[in-house]
């Protein structure tokens, strides 16, 4: 494995899983410098993974480092923007750059799974939430607590968590900024997966590299088939799929999976992401 940078979000390769770290001690809190690197982050994802390079990335695992996920935003990165010129345009600003994080994490054309082993607020939630796939340990409990300085989630979480949960459960979370257990989130269908706290990390790990495994393209048609549906209905979906899906019977992993299952039977193949 190797490690690409100190910075308190990082990239580390492990085969083919492209694993974002996070780590700023001691409670993960999302400040200038977090910011800063992540938005670099997303940027290297994009070009991690592209479908042009020999070594690219074929799935993202997001984690973190320490007692708890994050402890959510460093609250005087909002009291310096509140308390200086132009409140409101530099306010919007944040928001606007960190949507850009949150969509470029969504719209990387591979598998992302995000791993939440403990206590995961604000920020880090809403980045979950820009990923496929929420692991989330028995012990990991989740909040938008942005009620407490008197804000609303603006990195995507009220509407992706209206996607996963229904508007009225998203609102519900918000408006109480209380802390949910992973079992009761599971429940809505915002954490995908409870698993036992005792070996989450190596678990989350292989379940990263089981989807890194898979066919990568087709990975990609599936993602983009169930966003549009979700956005746009499952008729606009139902248009996209001949260009989104009659090019996987040009690819190397389609022609070798049938011939695999033809001589060996099912469940055989192996998959090279092209």
């Amino acid at each position: 494995m190797t490690e690409t940078t100190a910075a308190p979000v990082r990239i580390e390769r492990d085969g083919d899983v492209a694993v974002v770290v996070l780590e700023n001690p001691p409670l993960n809190l999302f400040d200038a410098a977090v910011f800063d690197a992540i938005e670099r982050v997303a940027g290297e994802l994009v070009e991690l993974t592209d479908p042009a390079r020999a070594d690219r990335a074929r799935a993202v695992l997001v984690e973190a480092r320490g007692k708890v996920v994050s402890g959510g935003v460093d609250v005087t990165y909002f009291r310096d923007i509140a308390e200086g010129p132009e409140p409101a345009r530099r306010g919007g600003e944040l928001w606007a750059r960190l949507l850009r994080v949150a969509n470029a994490f969504e719209d990387l054309p591979v598998p992302t799974v995000f791993a939440a082993h403990g206590l995961c607020l604000t920020a880090a939630f809403e980045l979950a939430l820009s990923c496929d796939i929420l692991l989330a340990a028995e012990k990991a409990s989740f909040g938008l607590v942005e009620i407490v300085v008197g804000l609303t989630p603006s990195m995507g979480g009220p509407q992706r968590l209206a996607e996963r949960a229904g508007p009225a459960r998203a609102k519900e979370l918000i408006y109480t900024g209380e802390r949910y257990p992973a079992a009761v989130l599971e429940r809505w269908n915002v954490v995908n997966r409870v698993l036992p706290d005792e070996g989450f990390a190596e678990a989350a790990r292989a379940y990263a590299q089981r989807v890194a495994a898979g066919p990568t393209v087709a990975h990609a048609a599936t993602k983009r088939l169930a966003t549009v549906a979700v956005r746009e209905g499952a008729r606009a979906a139902d248009a996209l799929v001949p260009e989104i899906s009659g090019p996987l019977f040009a690819t190397d992993d389609l022609r070798g999976a049938v011939a695999s299952f033809l001589a060996d039977g099912p469940g055989k193949a192996t998959y090279t992401g092209r």
